[in-house]
């Protein structure tokens, strides 16, 4: 090959690697995807187990590819997209493998019970919060294919309210609440609810650490004996007044709160970063802890989220959503959150 030959090769290997980012809304044709998807299978590490799913996943990422190019392109929004790892999934199968909030219709109700911190003032709340920052968060981790958000919410939560009472920071096991709090509610990888894992760690005297009773991301009968060596506890937990974004806020200039929103459509499968503003609903189907809030430096407040679904996803594995609306709040993460005490 000659000089020539070789750099006009790098330069359309390059073109074709840089394509998820720099072919904009222009339409791709069969050629471009079919080379994108070849790049976005190395780099994501898939393979499909014949050609006819290959080329049923292509078709899948075509369309997905198509979308978030428009409108990532329209630049209407604060945040943008990407063809992540989620790509070649429909909504449907998005949804399925990777969210799992089962809401029990008492939930939907009045919030009741104390909420310690109603008499907090905001004017004593500091401008933004990160308890990354003070060492009260444990590394992001991965739901993968099971529908246990629910879990990773409620131990996030737990892991930071440990932290600020012992000044130990442990990484405890969502695998024990996915195997061994199976009644209600919360049915492992089918789905839970955070409220009700909260009052199973209560009831059972704590929490292993994930290095005794490590996850598997299935379900898988109980393991008693890893279990019962607790490296946490809590006394219960306490809700949010629901739809209101100053008593969340009160609650998070305090500690970590579990929060349930609506990730079910394409802004949160795609979600690349930036602040969400919009295009979800409030039919709560995920859950995810937050973490702190702040605000953006063109002026945004908004609430940061630790996510479940790993690094990849995301800033690094979190999410940031507009604070400051009225009512439910953007994804509904007003609306019912709550913390452990």
């Amino acid at each position: 090959m000659s000089v020539s030959q070789l750099i006009l090769a790098v330069l359309v290997v390059g073109s074709i690697c840089n394509a998820p980012r720099a072919l904009g809304a222009r339409e791709l044709t069969d050629a471009d995807t079919a080379a994108r998807h070849e790049t976005w299978m190395v780099e994501h590490g898939r393979t499909y187990k014949d050609e006819a799913e290959k080329a049923r996943r292509l078709e899948i990422f075509r369309a997905n590819a198509k979308l978030i190019d428009s409108f990532n392109a329209a630049g209407k929004h604060s945040y943008r997209l990407a063809t992540n790892k989620f790509a070649d999934l429909t909504n449907d199968e998005f949804r399925a493998a990777r969210t799992g909030l089962r809401m029990p219709e008492a939930a939907a109700g009045a919030r009741s019970g104390r909420f310690r911190y109603e008499n907090f003032s905001l004017a004593d709340a500091p401008p933004s919060m990160d308890w990354r920052k003070l060492g009260a968060v444990t590394g992001v981790k991965d739901q993968e294919s099971c529908g246990s958000c629910w879990a990773f919410s409620a131990v996030a939560a737990v892991e930071s309210l440990n932290k600020l009472r012992t000044g130990r920071l442990v990484s405890l096991s969502e695998q024990e609440l996915v195997d061994c709090d199976v009644t209600r509610d919360d049915q492992g990888c089918d789905g839970g609810y955070m409220n009700d894992a909260f009052t199973f760690i209560a009831r059972r005297g704590g929490l292993a650490a994930e290095s005794t009773y490590p996850y598997r991301g299935k379900d898988g009968p109980c393991r008693r004996s890893a279990a019962a060596q607790r490296a946490a506890s809590i006394g219960g937990h306490e809700d949010v007044p629901r739809d209101n974004e100053a008593a969340l806020m009160a609650a998070v200039a305090h500690q970590p709160v579990s929060v349930a929103v609506d990730a079910g459509g394409d802004v949160f499968q795609f979600y690349d970063g930036g602040v969400i503003d919009g295009r979800c609903g409030t039919e709560m189907n995920h859950a995810v802890t937050a973490v702190g809030y702040g605000t953006a430096r063109d002026g945004t407040k908004y609430w940061l989220m630790k996510n479940s679904w790993g690094k990849s996803w995301g800033e690094q594995g979190y999410v940031r959503i507009r604070r400051g609306s009225r009512g439910e709040g953007v994804c509904g993460l007003a609306k019912m959150p709550s913390y452990p005490v």
